[in-house]
């Protein structure tokens, strides 16, 4: 597959958001936040930005209220340090693969337990 330019830009905006996240952004809303990846669309207008938070339902709201005030910030900062000529518009969303993978891997323990009880009674 080729390399194309929305896939190098993405890795850019991820670098500097993780970067503006921890030294320039003093929310104290934006707390633990992690981020999984940055996808650009090909025309580079817009760019989705997903994360993680460690916490409840409650931070991760209150993380989600914080990210979306500190957007045109945190896009002001990032047009300084990429030198593009247009800055993508950001859009935050929160990454649920973590808890689903979770989710998945808890059933197929619980239908290994299941099975290993079921062979200890045949015994």
């Amino acid at each position: 597959m080729e390399f194309k330019r929305f896939h190098r830009v993405g890795e850019m905006i991820h670098k500097e958001i993780s970067d503006i996240l921890a030294r320039g952004l003093k929310d104290p809303r934006v707390g633990f936040v992690t981020l999984t990846s940055v996808d650009v669309t090909a025309d580079l207008s817009i760019a989705k930005v997903y994360y993680t938070v460690i916490g409840d339902e409650k931070s991760r709201q209150q993380t989600a209220n914080g990210l979306e005030k500190a957007n045109p910030y945190i896009r002001r900062q990032l047009a300084q340090r990429l030198r593009m000529r247009h800055t993508p518009e950001l859009i935050f969303k929160y990454d649920q693969s973590l808890e689903y993978g979770n989710r998945i891997d808890s059933l197929l323990k619980d239908i290994e337990d299941e099975r290993n009880k079921n062979d200890q009674d045949d015994s």
